[in-house]
């Protein structure tokens, strides 16, 4: 069966196709998992960063070949030994800190800018291939990646939507109201996995707030469970984040 596969480790147009598709749909898979739960890191973020990791090794491949082929007799008459591949390694690091660098933390504990960051990495791995002349992994990659971050939009929110759990922030008037949000919840059959609790500051007018994890008893339509509980008098703000 193992040598079965051996072809498809040569660095020919189909092996590139079905290992790219390959490194989306397994990243997929495990980032569903993720955004099922309601996780920052979800679908697209998984399937992004699975893509970048084999657009990196492809392109390593695709220099050594070159580099044994067809770069050999340029190598040796300018008796020059390098090892193209770090080229490539420091600019991978340096697209990380940007990626880095669009990743915030709001004040609701809401992580932003994962998928952002994803495709930032994805799209600087398809630039080294670019660079290399790689074209053909080129096109396949950036076909993948356009895909993921165009038309699974949708598709993601509808898993989030579907999903039993989901979490919420919460601003109330008093820490007396924290009890009253907790039965609300519960009486929808519904378990609370943590609280992140605020109790807010009197001299800066900043009311008291939590971010609550919750998994629900049976699917339900996440608008639901936010309008039930903002029918309490004493709420002031609620939002699925």
């Amino acid at each position: 069966m193992i040598e079965a596969l051996d072809s498809f480790r040569q660095l020919t147009l189909l092996s590139v196709l079905l290992r790219l598709f390959i490194a989306a749909l397994v990243g997929g898979l495990l980032g569903l998992e993720r955004a099922r739960k309601g996780r920052a890191a979800g679908f697209r973020t998984y399937m992004l960063v699975s893509l970048g990791a084999a657009l990196t090794f492809l392109i390593a491949q695709y220099n050594v070949e070159y580099v044994n082929s067809v770069w050999s007799k340029l190598f040796n008459d300018i008796g020059v030994k390098a090892d193209i591949s770090r080229f490539s390694a420091q600019v991978i690091n340096g697209i990380g800190f940007l990626g880095a660098g669009t990743i915030i933390v709001t004040g609701r504990q809401q992580v932003k800018g994962l998928t952002t960051a994803a495709g930032l990495w994805a799209s600087g791995c398809m630039g080294i291939a670019v660079g290399a002349g790689f074209y053909e992994c080129v096109l396949i990659g950036f076909a993948l990646v356009a895909v993921c971050m165009r038309s699974f939009n949708a598709l993601e929110s509808r898993l989030v939507e579907k999903s039993r759990f989901l979490n919420i922030y919460v601003e109330f008037t008093s820490m007396d109201d924290v009890s009253r949000i907790i039965s609300r919840v519960r009486s929808r059959n519904a378990q609370i996995l943590d609280i992140d609790l605020n109790k807010g500051s009197d001299k800066k007018a900043i009311r008291p707030s939590m971010v609550l994890a919750i998994k629900l008893a049976e699917k339900q339509r996440h608008s639901d469970v936010v309008a039930d509980i903002s029918e309490l008098v004493r709420v002031h703000t609620i939002e699925e984040i």
